[in-house]
């Protein structure tokens, strides 16, 4: 005879009104009949079950206090969202089945390589909550400082791909492009559908959020229009004007990336191998057929010398070629930034006033994303060398880009006017001298501290470039930011980093 053991009494379920960001996390008294019987300790996965088979793995805190009754099962807001639960419903907790892909994690931890049935096994449990966000970081490092092989970026790619949804177009060209990033203010890719949609090309864009930058188009996009839009909305602007400019967070495209994203953010780590596969993840299952890669090279970019971008571009190609995606890398200046806002509302504007064909609009944003747009038009275009540029070109002077756009955003639910930050400071340069190093890095730094990209208004607005001459009294960069406290320690970083913007006494 089987001895069936007896299920223990349920838990009344507590909305505890904490949040975790995106860990789900629960919360028993140590006196709790049930944390005594299971062994459950402070930071044990346990499996939460209600009503009608809902269930979520999650993370255990013990509380000591009064906070919650012993009958009680505390959740934090992500766990509370997760389950989908009212208050009082019955919780039942236990041990979760063991994770049998973190033995693929710990083989990658050691050096072993993963293949694409390994892959598929993890990305899996990552999609079922499987992973507490300590199992994600693991996952990240191991992954990190080119650890990952051109066949395995390939494998890692078509498990994440096939973790969620995948758009078909039904048309034999759908272009896309991506930037690897490391450049503040590079924000062509707005300027840049706008200009291929008016060329009547399909562009159904799906942007990040800012990673380890002070913006990402979604973030920059989001003060213009709405960005999170399902994915049956974004079909239909697609379909109603010809391209989107939409979060790819919200269309779940390649759901596992967008959680890998939110723990690479935490630890600022953004790996080459980890950077092929979200992008061309992200590409494949939007349904792009060819996709342009841009890489920009400097000495504080993502990207600092030739030798490095030439070994990342050869492996976006490797992979790509073969996923059956057509592609195309594009080496550009990663100096200095690019346009003068370095935030998202600062750089929305910048993009509006070289859409808008404004006089003082910032000329390298405008001939960076005309270079850009032009070689992505020679990709599914019978023209000549140098003649896409001629037509992006074009299609801005003529303000058939700016009309473009303005119908992308109504698609998408309406234009809006990007905020103005109430507190600022000025750096003032002490002595005449041309401009000789600006670092990238350290100015992205700046920005974030001032509150980019969680404060959309916030930022730093650049007034100089590399070869400018300056006078004493001159305005080299404003720092922008919706509290004095965010900008007090964008201040003091400056003012502790004095080698942000350099001048010399002889033009270089």
């Amino acid at each position: 005879m089987n001895f069936i053991p007896e299920r223990m009494a349920p838990l009344k379920a507590r909305r505890m009104g904490i949040d975790t960001h995106h860990e789900p996390t629960l919360y028993l008294r140590a006196e709790s009949p049930v944390c005594r019987s299971e062994g459950f300790e402070s930071l044990s996965r346990i499996l939460a079950s209600s009503d009608g088979d809902k269930s979520i793995v999650a993370s255990l805190n013990i509380i000591t206090s009064d906070l919650i009754a012993d009958d009680e099962v505390g959740f934090s807001e992500a766990a509370w969202r997760r389950l989908g639960i009212e208050p009082d419903a019955p919780v039942w907790l236990s041990h979760p089945k063991p994770v049998q892909s973190l033995s693929h994690v710990r083989s990658k931890v050691y050096g072993h390589t993963l293949n694409q049935d390994q892959f598929r096994e993890i990305i899996s449990d990552i999609i079922a909550g499987q992973y507490a966000e300590v199992h994600l970081a693991a996952f990240i490092t191991a992954c990190g400082d080119e650890k990952l092989s051109d066949e395995e970026i390939t494998a890692l790619t078509q498990a994440m791909v096939e973790s969620g949804s995948r758009i078909d177009w039904q048309i034999p060209v759908v272009l896309d492009k991506h930037c690897v990033g490391g450049l503040p203010g590079n924000r062509t890719t707005p300027i840049v559908i706008s200009i291929l949609t008016a060329c009547g090309i399909t562009i159904p864009k799906t942007s990040s959020r800012a990673i380890t930058s002070p913006a990402g188009t979604a973030d920059t996009m989001e003060t213009l229009t709405e960005v999170s839009l399902s994915l049956e909305e974004m079909r239909q602007v697609v379909n109603d004007v010809g391209g989107c400019l939409a979060w790819g967070g919200s269309v779940k495209l390649s759901p596992a990336d967008d959680l890998i994203i939110q723990v690479e953010r935490a630890l600022d780590i953004d790996s080459e191998g980890q950077l092929i596969a979200s992008v061309l993840s992200k590409k494949i299952a939007a349904g792009a057929t060819h996709v342009l890669i841009d890489i920009p090279v400097g000495p504080t970019a993502k990207v600092r010398s030739q030798q490095a971008a030439e070994k990342l571009a050869t492996s976006f190609r490797t992979v790509a070629e073969q996923l059956n995606l057509k592609c195309r890398v594009l080496f550009t200046d990663g100096s200095q930034p690019v346009g003068r806002g370095i935030g998202p509302a600062l750089e929305a504007r910048d993009i509006l006033a070289v859409l808008q064909n404004h006089p003082d609009a910032p000329s390298d944003l405008r001939e960076r994303a005309a270079v850009i747009a032009g070689e992505m038009l020679e990709m599914v275009q019978e023209i000549g060398k140098g003649e896409g540029v001629k037509i992006a070109m074009k299609m801005l002077e003529s303000g058939a880009a700016w009309n473009k756009f303005m119908a992308i955003c109504a698609a998408q639910g309406g234009m809006k006017t990007p905020p103005i930050a109430p507190y600022r400071f000025a750096l003032i340069s002490k002595h005449p001298g041309y401009v000789s190093n600006i670092d990238n890095r350290k100015l992205s730094k700046v920005a974030k501290l001032a509150g980019a990209p969680a404060d959309p208004a916030a930022g730093v607005e650049m007034h100089v470039h590399l070869q400018q001459e300056v006078t004493a009294g001159t305005a080299l960069l404003t720092i922008h930011a919706e509290s004095v406290g965010e900008l007090n320690y964008a201040v003091d970083y400056l003012n502790e980093h004095q080698d942000i913007v350099t001048l010399s006494h002889k033009s270089l």
